[in-house]
């Protein structure tokens, strides 16, 4: 079989992303911080770049637009002297400066971040009169602590770290159990447990409640019939009256369920909207949000330095730079023009289509998916959908993400499809007026709903009920 090399020409067509399209999708689905993170970046790694406002942006950006082009316009250049122009940014850096006297806050307010119960257990360990080893076994216990305070790792798991100590050797259970027990000891109570039980057992510990006592009985021996709340049957074993069971629940009730949440240093995220919605008049007005966002330009100085390279022909390299720079600046200030107005056409379908839920609240929220915007602006669904996520809107119904509004519907049998939304706040409203010894089981909601001909389905009702995190009809029900 003879091989032979053959030349052929093939037609066929391939989406090719473009750097520019790339760089404006990235920046369609960033959140403004990150927006503003990567505004702040290019302004440092590129020259030509500025800040300016917003008419000033404006223009520059048209006047680059002609800058980009090989041959230079037709109009007398102006003068500009590099070296004067670099003398002059090095002479200003060296003039002296005057500093403002303020007293300095005081050190406790300089701190990175509040103590957490990682820096909160460690300071007690390290205040223990203890060998170093155990110390060492006592830090990685608590450095295989959740949030909440409980132990993630097994014992012969935390033995199994001591073969990369530097004795390379195994830590016995002996010394692990020893350490875990001291750091059980610390503050706050039932801590480096690694379950709720023994966590609330070591709370009552703490409090010195007898060992007989009804409620460490009813926690060390009939746990699980105490969460799956028959009472009935536990006051039949103890012998007693049901109303006598209720002071050991309540002792029960009050102790801490995640032990480490007192120390928990998360801190309040709060949300800057991107879309404002302002009603004026009986219309809404629709605001974009460009607080924190630098205005951007083409800076002057490399514009006129370019037109001056134009006609040096030894200085191809410098000018070849400036184009490239000049180009990436252009992208990045038409990307965030086309971002923003992206934006503003999503929010302006979206109050168009939820206006009755923007007038009267959220019993008129109308069910809508990603392909109605989609289809209303004349954009492709994936589009909408980097728009909308970690987008906020600000409307006079309070602030909300913008995903808040696209909800799936429910068939209804008259009056069109509802939003699974307005679903989910009729059971909210439902439990919270129904009789708190007697609640209303998922079977139940799901026939209130048909009654006002909202066709769903039990299931369907306990998935809700779940992402309104509301407990069961068997958890609700409020025995004495």
């Amino acid at each position: 079989m003879a091989l032979e090399q053959r030349l052929s020409l093939r037609l066929s067509q391939r989406l090719v992303m473009t750097p520019s399209l790339q760089q404006a999708i990235k920046l369609l689905q960033m959140t403004r911080l990150e927006l503003q993170s990567v505004v702040t970046q290019e302004l440092v790694e590129n020259p030509l770049l500025e800040e300016a406002e917003e008419q000033e942006a404006d223009a520059e950006t048209q006047a680059a637009d002609a800058t980009i082009e090989e041959s230079p316009p037709e109009s007398k250049e102006e003068e500009f002297d590099l070296e004067a122009y670099l003398t002059n940014v090095w002479d200003s850096s060296s003039e002296p400066r005057t500093y403002e006297s303020r007293e300095a806050p005081p050190i406790e307010n300089t701190l990175a971040r509040e103590p957490d119960l990682y820096d909160h257990l460690l300071w007690q360990l390290h205040m223990a009169d203890i060998e170093e080893r155990q110390c060492r076994i006592a830090e990685l216990v608590v450095g295989n602590l959740d949030p909440d305070g409980f132990l993630v790792a097994s014992i012969d798991e935390i033995c199994a770290l001591g073969e990369g100590e530097a004795e390379g050797k195994r830590f016995s259970d002996s010394e692990v159990n020893e350490a875990l027990e001291l750091v059980q000891s610390f503050d706050p109570p039932g801590i480096a447990c690694p379950d709720l039980r023994l966590s609330l057992l070591h709370q009552l510990d703490a409090r010195d409640e007898p060992e007989d006592s009804l409620a460490r009985r009813i926690v060390a021996e009939d746990w699980q019939a105490f969460l799956r709340r028959q009472l009935p049957a536990l006051a039949k074993k103890y012998r007693i009256d049901l109303a006598d069971l209720e002071p050991a629940v309540e002792v029960i009730k009050s102790l801490e369920t995640r032990p480490g949440r007192l120390y928990n240093s998360e801190r309040v995220q709060y949300v800057s909207p991107d879309v404002y919605v302002i009603k004026l008049s009986g219309e809404y007005i629709i605001q974009l949000n460009d607080d924190g966002l630098p205005r951007l330009r083409i800076s002057r100085a490399y514009r006129d330095m370019l037109r001056q390279l134009q006609a040096d022909s030894g200085a191809s390299e410098a000018r070849q730079y400036i184009k490239d720079k000049l180009r990436s600046a252009l992208w990045l200030i038409k990307s965030l023009d086309q971002r923003q107005r992206t934006i503003y056409k999503v929010a302006k379908s979206i109050v168009r289509q939820q206006r009755e839920y923007l007038d009267y609240g959220i019993n008129y929220l109308r069910p809508m998916v990603l392909r109605d915007v989609a289809d209303d602006i004349g954009m492709h669904e994936s589009t909408v959908s980097r728009v909308v996520s970690n987008k906020y809107i600000h409307t006079p119904r309070g602030l909300s993400p913008m995903k808040f509004f696209f909800h799936s519907g429910i068939e209804r049998e008259y009056g069109g499809d509802i939003s699974s939304l307005t679903v989910k706040r009729k059971i909210e409203q439902l439990i919270r007026e129904e009789d708190e010894h007697k609640p209303i089981s998922d079977s139940g909601l799901a026939a209130a709903l048909k009654r006002e001909g909202i066709n769903i389905a039990r299931r369907t009702v306990a998935k809700y009920r779940d992402e309104l995190g509301v407990p069961s009809s068997t958890h609700r029900k409020k025995i004495f």
